[in-house]
């Protein structure tokens, strides 16, 4: 976990400075199936949620500054418009290695990007960079 500083004066605006996780949800019982996309296709590392969340169920997913976590829902729905955008070094030869079935786009003048579903049908987006 970060460490936050909160030893701001009170009149001072808060401040965004980074987005910490993105969540998508995946249904229950899901955890197999989560490890086997994000680690295995992917190339994240799961890192251990808190006790106190663990009983839930899903997944947290870390790489390179990239947090996913995956909650588990009992009326799961995949996202299918709104998702995270993952910027990937060498985005081509990745998604050949990984075997990923995407969907090109160039719809953003000099953009090399993609759209692709997670085993749950989740929407995610890679970017070259």
């Amino acid at each position: 976990m970060r460490e936050r500083n909160n030893d701001l004066p009170p009149s001072t605006p808060p401040a965004l400075l980074a987005i910490d996780h993105v969540q998508l949800a995946m249904p229950v019982g899901g955890e197999h199936a989560a490890r086997r996309f994000y680690c295995e296709t992917l190339g994240m590392t799961e890192v251990a949620k808190p006790v106190a969340l663990a009983v839930r169920g899903g997944c947290w997913f870390e790489a390179a500054g990239v947090r996913l976590h995956l909650g588990a829902e009992h009326d799961f729905r995949p996202a299918r418009k709104a998702h995270p955008a993952l910027v990937v070094r060498g985005l081509r030869a990745f998604v050949e290695r990984a075997g990923l079935e995407v969907r090109w786009s160039d719809e953003i003048p000099g953009s090399l990007r993609c759209h692709l579903d997670d085993v749950f049908g989740n929407r995610l987006e890679l970017i070259d960079g």
